[in-house]
Parts: structure tokens; C-alpha cells; sequence
């Protein structure tokens, strides 16, 4: 497609957007803070697997304000199971940033809604188009997968520097009229038709103007390296249960993957010694150990690693000095913890398996 095109193209996006968009929550408003917490989530996150979670958030936090006060750990349990949970703590710290410096308003330009924290320049460019109808570029992957096709882009969009390429196509492209449902339009067409593989582009609304489509190869583009390898980790997780009931509850530190949230004792496995992790368990936590028994075993994927789990249940005898990030909960009280998806299975597992014990 040529630029001289451009507005043919847009009106059919947008005609084809309006028409065909699906119903989802976050496009019933343009309330900036809506707008920003959907985008947030959608981000690394399946649309399906949102919804229920942005409308349980914002019955918790229907305001700009009541997130910006809210405890770290009632945010942690509202996210949980979304993962990636600096997106939440981000997304506080720009919250609790536009109530200290812009009076609760969301600001309405790149310059200054860029300096929040978390807020990248895709996040910034959907939060202006969608919420204050600003003719901003907001690119993702699925921009980037349409545009490389419509305009033959064989640039590699692994490459940092090639986002703004289609950075640059876009405020060649958007329509200054209706920049809210061009964006959206971009969007939902990459989630929608044009797919990874198997793209549907005789029901492609811009399939005209689409350079690959004409010439046959849509599926060739985007460009894209081959991300980096997988690291595995071998783990044994251990839900503790003294002689009074109580559950030993570990903190993960401050920093780094899960940061914050709660989760059972958990040791590297280690082939490489003669000390077995029951025994290190033991020393670790300065626990007296009565039985055990196997819970289950599975693997959970992040998006740099993967944890091999083998779980299992252990008691042992009431302990009153145990390491200084660690607490006996009851059950009740783990209730109200943020704990990750891993140990919310080994949980599940354990109350299936063993409560009666």
C-alpha cells in the first residue's frame, strides 16, 4: 500500500472496527484510568483471561484514588494469578504519581503521561487515543504483524530500534478524525484476522492495500529472531503444618520474580550432594519434622524460565523460631495472602489429597 491510499485504508478500518469489534468491558468507557488498568493487563495476558480479573479490580479499586491508597498487598491479591506482577506495582506508582502531581487527572499528553511509572510508549499512545481520542501511535505486536504485511516492513521486530519504524507508520497512517478507532482498529484486526499463521485475509477489511496479501506471503512478515533460551530450575516445595494447624509461609524478598508475594518453603534441587532437601528443609527452617508425603508434581512457565515443582507435605512439630521472612498462618489467613500460581496448585493439590490428615 501506498501512502496516497491512507484514507481509503482508514475508512475501512474504522468502518470495519465500529461493525465488528467484539464486546469487551474496557471499550464501554474513556475514563483514562479505566483504559490505562485494561491495558496494563492485556499486556503478556489473554483478553478472556482479563476480563473477569479488570472487573473484579475495579469493583476493588473503582477510582484513581482508591488504588493510589490501597495496601501493596490488597493489590497483590487482587492480581494474583495474573502474573507479572511489577505490571501492578507500576501500575500503582504511576497511579499514586498522577494523584501527587496532577491532581488525580491522567495527563492528556505524551510528554507528560510518559514520565509515569510503567507507562512505556504503547501504553501511552492507547491511554491518549483511546481515552482522549489523541492522534498518538500505539504500538504492539499486533500492529506490528499488520503493518509489516500492509506495507511490507522487512525489518526485525525483535530489534528495539525497529518499533520505531512502525511508530513512524502509524502517524503517517492514523486518521486525525477518529485516532481512537483506527488504533483500536490496528489492534483488533492483528488479534482478529491477522494472525500469526493461518491469517483470515479474505475477511481482512484492508486486504487492497495489503503488500503481502497481493504478492501472496503474508505469513513470511513479521521479520522476528528467535527469542532466547529457556532456563529450568528444579524445585521442592513443601507445605509445613505444625501440631497446631498452622501453615509456614515463606516472603519472597522485595525485589526480583514474584517480589512480595507469599509462598510455601521451597529449595533448589541439587544433584550434586548428599544432603537431602528434607534436611535442608529441616536446618533452614529450624523445623522438626514428623512425616511426609507427595503431593504432585508439574512445571510452570515464565517468560524466561521455567520452575520444575515436585511437591510435597510435611508436618511437624510447633516451632516458635523460624527465619525472620517466615510465618505460621492458619488457614483462614492464608486466605487474604498473595500467593503465586504455582503455589496456589500445590495448595489445591494438598486440599484435595491430605486436609483430612
Amino acid at each position: 500500500m501506498y501512502y496516497q491510499y491512507k484514507h481509503q485504508f482508514q475508512q475501512a478500518l474504522v468502518e470495519w472496527f465500529k461493525k465488528e469489534k467484539r464486546d469487551l468491558p474496557w471499550r464501554k468507557t474513556t475514563d483514562p484510568y479505566k483504559i490505562w488498568v485494561s491495558e496494563v493487563m492485556l499486556q503478556q495476558t489473554r483478553v478472556d483471561t482479563v476480563i473477569p480479573y479488570y472487573e473484579r479490580f475495579l469493583s476493588e479499586f473503582p477510582t484513581i484514588r482508591h488504588l493510589a491508597d490501597a495496601p501493596e498487598e490488597k493489590l497483590l491479591k487482587q492480581w494474583e494469578g495474573l502474573g507479572y506482577y511489577s505490571r501492578a506495582r507500576n501500575l500503582q506508582a504511576g497511579v499514586r504519581e498522577v494523584v501527587e502531581n496532577y491532581n488525580s487527572k491522567v495527563p492528556d499528553n505524551r510528554p507528560e503521561i510518559s514520565k509515569l511509572k510503567g507507562v512505556g510508549p504503547y501504553t501511552a499512545g492507547a491511554v491518549l487515543s483511546i481515552a482522549y481520542n489523541k492522534a498518538e501511535h500505539a504500538v504492539d505486536g499486533n500492529v506490528m504483524r499488520v503493518l509489516s504485511r500492509v506495507l511490507l516492513i522487512e525489518e526485525d521486530i525483535a530489534l528495539p530500534k525497529t518499533k520505531k519504524t512502525f511508530e513512524n507508520a502509524v502517524m503517517e497512517l492514523i486518521d486525525p478524525i477518529h485516532p481512537s478507532e483506527f488504533n483500536q482498529g490496528l489492534m483488533e484486526l492483528g488479534a482478529m484476522i491477522c494472525t500469526p499463521t493461518s491469517p483470515k485475509c479474505l475477511l481482512c477489511p484492508v486486504r487492497e492495500f495489503c503488500t503481502a496479501f497481493n504478492e501472496g506471503n503474508p505469513e513470511k512478515l513479521p521479520i522476528k529472531t528467535k527469542k532466547i533460551k529457556m532456563k529450568h530450575i528444579p524445585y521442592d516445595v513443601y507445605v509445613v503444618r505444625n501440631t497446631k494447624g498452622q501453615f509456614l509461609i515463606e516472603k519472597r524478598p522485595e525485589k526480583g520474580l514474584l517480589a512480595n508475594m507469599w509462598q510455601f518453603p521451597m529449595i533448589e534441587q541439587k544433584n550434586d550432594t548428599d544432603t537431602t532437601n528434607e534436611t535442608t528443609l529441616a536446618e533452614q527452617y529450624s523445623l522438626n519434622l514428623l512425616s511426609r508425603e507427595k503431593l504432585t508434581s508439574f512445571k510452570h512457565i515464565f517468560s524466561h524460565l521455567t520452575w520444575h515443582i515436585e511437591s510435597y507435605f510435611v508436618s511437624c512439630e510447633e516451632q516458635q523460631i523460624i527465619p525472620n521472612n517466615c510465618q505460621w498462618f492458619t488457614v483462614e489467613e492464608m486466605a487474604a495472602l498473595p500467593m503465586p500460581v504455582p503455589m496456589q496448585k500445590v495448595w489445591q493439590r494438598y486440599q484435595i489429597e491430605l486436609s483430612n490428615l
